[in-house]
């Protein structure tokens, strides 16, 4: 063992029986979560590199049989899910940025008990929790704006989520005051407070709700379906799910994607793969400031 190291499963001194099952079943349990966390993804990955024969019989599972890369070319020749990804990328990155200064701005205000009308404004925000202005009226709305196959048809009506922006208003709430009465004292007006000194502090905050606004974006369909018709401006998970329906009816034209060398479940499996692992790569930079900020506003001072 290295020297330093701790082992996997380590008991307190004098613990008792009890305390040590408890420990224990705790992690049997996080070992069964994390197993069926990880499974479908490997099982997939397994898939896409799988020959159409293995598939067919039955004989993947955790590793691919037959080792075949046709579904991953016939992706990359089709062309067509590339570019959605990189419509996703947009969407999500800027859509994203967006979020995060909206909600920034509107949390920071709230977290002050100065600010005129605090008690109402709370009230109404949190209104919007519970009832909405309905789908229909929502389109006609975004119709009227001249917003349809336009991404700011995307990035406004899921502008804030009132759940973040509370979140984030408790995490600014636990911060010390003395921070910004010293700044205050300095001179700093609220704006180069919250830039300069809150902002920060708070990276594991902001990190957070950043990665909650990201796989929103990133996972987006239904929005996507229902306001983007052009098929140049198509997301990852809409070409994702399109393709899925032509593989599951076999309809596929000889101008769309071919399967040669590949199964239809391979092809899917590689799809998802292939749509999964951008927002997969992005969580370990942001990983050591999630699982500090993974409990911002749980616990109030």
């Amino acid at each position: 063992m290295v020297k330093g190291a701790k082992p996997i499963m380590a008991f307190k001194k004098n613990a008792t029986i009890g305390s040590k099952m408890f420990d224990i079943f705790n992690y049997l349990l996080i070992t069964l979560i994390t197993l069926a966390t990880v499974f479908p993804l490997i099982n997939f990955l397994s898939l896409s590199l799988s020959s159409s024969r293995a598939i067919s019989s039955g004989e993947v599972f955790i590793l691919p049989v037959e080792v075949n890369f046709g579904a991953y070319i016939n992706l990359i020749k089709d062309g067509t899910l590339v570019k959605a990804l990189k419509n996703s990328v947009v969407v999500a990155g800027c859509g994203t940025a967006l979020n995060m200064v909206a909600t920034i701005l509107g949390a920071y205000p709230l977290s002050k008990k100065r600010l005129r009308g605090r008690g109402i404004l709370l009230g109404l925000i949190t209104f919007t929790m519970m009832f909405g202005g309905g789908l229909i009226p929502t389109f006609i709305l975004i119709k009227q704006l001249n917003l349809i196959d336009s991404y700011w048809s995307l990035w406004l009506l899921g502008l804030i989520s009132t759940y973040n922006m509370l979140v984030l208003k408790s995490f600014f709430e636990q911060l010390p005051p003395d921070l910004e009465e010293s700044a205050a004292i300095d001179g700093f007006n609220d704006f180069s407070i919250l830039v300069r000194i809150i902002l920060p502090i708070s990276m594991p905050a902001i990190a957070t709700i950043t990665l909650f606004y990201l796989v929103s974006h990133w996972n987006s369909y239904f929005n996507v379906m229902m306001y983007i018709s052009d098929s140049n401006k198509q997301t990852v998970m809409t070409r994702l799910m399109q393709m899925i329906d032509k593989l599951k009816t076999s309809l596929l034209d000889s101008s769309e994607l071919q399967i040669e060398m590949a199964a239809p479940e391979s092809v899917k499996a590689a799809a998802v793969v292939f749509s999964t692992l951008p927002i997969l790569c992005v969580y370990p930079f942001l990983q050591r400031y999630f699982v500090k900020g993974v409990m911002i506003g749980a616990i109030k001072s």
